[in-house]
């Protein structure tokens, strides 16, 4: 268990605001420079690179260097369910308004988005509420099971489900879990499973990244796929 005196410095380091907005920004997966991260924060770089330092310190960001670039992401899909679940309780602190409304307020963040490295909003509710319903998986409070018939559907889709069970990278997380949605308040589909969708939504055309946002846009091809392989019904971006 964490000691009190970690516990607040994460939850010191995680409420600056500038600090909150670029962990914030690194919920779409990506990777991003100090100077990318220094532009959404609103701060300039020196102080942007000093943030990030404390945070890499913390375990809450990773950094990685390619050539003379050095790119930032989320240590851990636990910082990214962290952070959901911080804007969940802000949101929910928020003063009441006659009209209670959950979650982002833009409309594409709603309707389809990122959450770190799987699917969110009204798109990734539908989807493992079409995969529940066909009986390809089984969602706990906490866990979940790909069932026999899911295996099959995934190996359709070309996501090879004994190899995400084997890969050694993926050890110490969950093949399946319900991650609870920010926006809809319903599960959706998270854990290496949920990821591997994500990832072959991407790499198949079926949806594709809205510039400067976390939200996603669902192409054509993807509304055939999701229609016919989970059942999902949703609209044109």
């Amino acid at each position: 268990m964490a000691s009190n005196a970690l516990f607040a410095e994460v939850a010191s380091l995680a409420g600056d605001p500038a600090r909150a907005g670029m962990l914030h920004a690194l919920m779409d997966g990506r990777a991003l420079t100090a100077s990318e991260l220094a532009h959404v924060a609103g701060i300039a770089p020196q102080t942007a690179s000093g943030h990030l330092a404390r945070l890499a310190a913390a375990g809450l960001v990773r950094v990685e260097k390619q050539g003379r670039h050095r790119y930032h992401r989320l240590a851990s899909p636990a910082v990214a369910r962290m952070m959901e679940s911080i804007m969940q309780v802000a949101s929910d602190a928020a003063p009441m308004r006659r009209t209670v409304r959950t979650g982002p307020r833009d409309a594409a963040l709603r309707a389809a988005r990122t959450c770190y490295d799987h699917l969110a909003g009204r798109l990734g509710v539908a989807l493992a509420d079409g995969l529940v319903a066909g009986g390809h998986v089984e969602l706990a409070d906490d866990a979940g099971l790909v069932t026999g018939a899911g295996i099959g559907l995934f190996g359709r889709l070309g996501i090879d489900m004994a190899a995400l069970a084997t890969d050694r990278s993926r050890r110490t997380r969950l093949l399946c879990r319900p991650c609870l949605d920010w926006s809809e308040r319903r599960p959706h589909l998270a854990g290496a499973v949920g990821a591997a969708l994500c990832t072959r939504s991407f790499e198949e055309g079926w949806i594709r990244r809205i510039e400067g946002t976390r939200a996603v846009a669902i192409t054509p091809k993807g509304q055939q796929v999701f229609r016919d392989a989970f059942g999902v019904r949703h609209d044109r971006q």
